[in-house]
């Protein structure tokens, strides 16, 4: 659906350039918006592979599997339906792992099979369970310690200082997340009291 939005916006911008006339900016804007992109992308993927790199001898040295064991008991708070040794569990912690050092792209596969595994718990209804809402509700309002993405992309438009960016972002993330966690509460014991 997304890709027919798109499609239709960008269908609509050029057939009004053609009338109004200004096809020469469409042509220049789309150029250097192919070029940017480009470059974006190679700022991107070297600072990725960097940290993914990283987050590989982290995870081959045992310490990715001893931080996910220091989070297991607040996580299996937040998810009590879900047995400690189910595999959704592996995935969530994973991917909160992968979050807090600001690699998204590397969370989002391990966000897709938890959720997965969250819906095998779920007997594959097609309802959200809790876990599933909470999940999502952590996983939209993550702690970053590191936000890597975000410091490439300063990086590459040149700026003098592109870790400025880490304490703000601690300071926030760490307030979306317990204003996540407190949300997703409060609507979960408040339909538990209506039902």
């Amino acid at each position: 659906m997304v890709n027919l939005i798109w499609v239709f916006l960008t269908v609509i911008g050029i057939v009004f350039a053609m009338f109004n006339g200004t096809m020469d900016q469409v042509n220049e804007a789309i150029f250097k918006g192919g070029k940017e992109a480009v470059t974006i992308s190679f700022g991107l993927i070297s600072v990725l592979v960097f940290w993914l790199g990283l987050m590989k001898i982290a995870e081959k040295a045992g310490l990715l599997e001893k931080l996910g064991n220091l989070f297991k008991p607040i996580v299996s708070r937040l998810f009590p339906e879900v047995p400690h040794d189910h595999p959704a569990m592996g995935y969530m912690l994973s991917n909160m792992m992968a979050n807090m050092f600001g690699l998204g792209n590397a969370a989002t596969p391990l966000g897709i099979k938890a959720m997965e595994q969250l819906k095998v718990l779920n007997g594959n209804s097609d309802t959200a369970s809790r876990s599933m809402i909470t999940f999502l509700a952590i996983n939209t309002s993550s702690i970053t310690l590191i936000p890597t993405t975000v410091i490439a992309i300063m990086m590459t438009y040149g700026s003098s200082s592109p870790t400025s960016i880490v304490g703000p972002t601690l300071i926030t993330t760490i307030i979306s997340a317990i204003g996540g966690i407190l949300i997703d509460r409060f609507f979960y014991y408040r339909r538990k009291r209506k039902g």
